[in-house]
């Protein structure tokens, strides 16, 4: 079974394959960027904030990606179960589901830093 990291990179693969064909989406991805660079809040922060928002929302790819580039960004294993109960509180009993995963996630990406 494939790792987490795996997944991520197979989604990154995708995705870049994606925007190949449709480059009209690479606007999106360019806001994406923007959105996310460090401003009024630190890249660490906007990175967690994300995450929280794609376990309230149940989006395993997002999680991955976000856990991923929290952790780059300098997140701890603390900050990171502070941000799954907070989207637990935001998303009741499935965001719990998921943030079983994004704590998984996390652990397996804080491992192979």
């Amino acid at each position: 079974m494939a790792g987490y990291k795996e997944k991520l990179s197979e989604v990154k693969k995708t995705l870049g394959e994606v925007l190949n064909k449709a480059p009209e989406l690479g606007k999106f991805a360019e806001y994406i960027h923007a959105a996310e660079a460090p401003g009024a809040l630190e890249t660490k922060v906007k990175e967690l904030i994300s995450l929280g928002i794609a376990v309230a929302v149940r989006c395993e790819p997002c999680i991955m990606w976000h856990t991923e580039a929290a952790i780059n960004a300098g997140a701890t294993e603390e900050e990171i179960l502070d941000v799954i109960k907070v989207a637990v509180c935001m998303g009741g009993g499935p965001a719990l589901m998921y943030g079983l995963k994004a704590y998984e996630v996390a652990l397996e990406f804080l491992s192979k830093k």
